[in-house]
């Protein structure tokens, strides 16, 4: 519990941790997600629910505390990379630009269907 409090040291700070309630507050409001200061990955969840946010204050009060906070963008990164059983993970962006190109040869190819042994389509 000591090494998250001094991780958290910046949400001592009256204007930051003004900063985050507004956060909590936005976010509660447009996702209906209730998040507490306490929670172990406060900063990945503000900053997941930043990046899905439809709301340009909400975006723009994350950016402003990661303006005043920079060791914020280092955690949010840090955790932003999917790992699975120790390899990265390619993002769904990247696997669509990747697969853009296949669709287009599998288009010219029809599927069978096989049901019960008879084929539909």
């Amino acid at each position: 519990m000591t090494s998250l409090t001094r991780e958290r040291s910046w949400l001592l700070d009256r204007n930051l941790l003004k900063l985050v309630y507004q956060c909590r507050r936005l976010i509660r409001s447009e996702f209906g997600v209730q998040l507490h200061l306490t929670e172990e990955h406060l900063e990945q969840h503000l900053a997941d629910y930043a990046g899905k946010s439809s709301s340009q204050t909400l975006v723009d009060t994350w950016e402003c505390l990661l303006a005043q906070v920079p060791e914020l963008r280092m955690k949010t990164e840090e955790h932003s990379k999917k790992i699975y059983r120790g390899m990265n993970i390619i993002d769904d962006t990247e696997v669509a630009r990747i697969t853009g190109a296949g669709q287009e040869a599998d288009l010219s190819r029809k599927k069978k269907i096989i049901y019960r042994g008879q084929v539909l389509g």
